[in-house]
């Protein structure tokens, strides 16, 4: 039986809604080998000026960047979608090994096989140095607000 990961594409508004929550979810856990199940084996990604295939490759992509990007903490929000696309903008935010805190404003292109895995991820994304009194960002999104339209979405 092949891996799946529903909702599957096509994709409505609901459930392009419940794709973009569980990546932020999954992304929250800071385990790699946990979100690189979400991505097809051949899973084909651009990280800023990084291209990345296979799980192996976005775990060990992953693993680096949470060895140091400390206490990282994401926020997405669902831009568009279409068929077996999803478009997100998100923030996050982490601080290096110095103290310097961090935020992160990026925007991605998702596209899904069939059994609503991700073949491809094209991600950009600018940092900006904070203050840590400027933080917004503590940690996964409560549960009460997942279905809120936060004002993130907004900024």
């Amino acid at each position: 039986m092949p891996e799946s990961r529903p909702p599957y594409p096509p994709f409505d508004e609901e459930a392009a809604l419940q794709k973009v929550q569980a990546a932020e979810d999954a992304w929250n856990t800071r385990d790699p080998e946990r979100v690189a199940l979400a991505y097809t084996p051949d899973s084909v990604w651009r990280n800023r000026d990084r291209f990345l295939t296979g799980r192996a490759e976005i775990a060990a992509f992953l693993t680096a960047k949470w060895e140091r990007e400390l206490d990282y903490a994401l926020r997405k929000s669902l831009w568009s979608f279409d068929g077996n696309r999803i478009a997100v903008r998100f923030q996050y935010e982490c601080h290096d090994a110095a103290g310097q805190w961090w935020r992160s404003y990026g925007n991605e292109m998702w596209e899904f096989d069939d059994n609503g895995l991700m073949r491809r991820r094209e991600a950009s994304i600018n940092d900006v140095a904070i203050d840590e009194a400027d933080r917004r960002i503590f940690g996964p999104r409560p549960k009460y607000e997942h279905d809120l339209d936060l004002e993130l979405r907004l900024q």
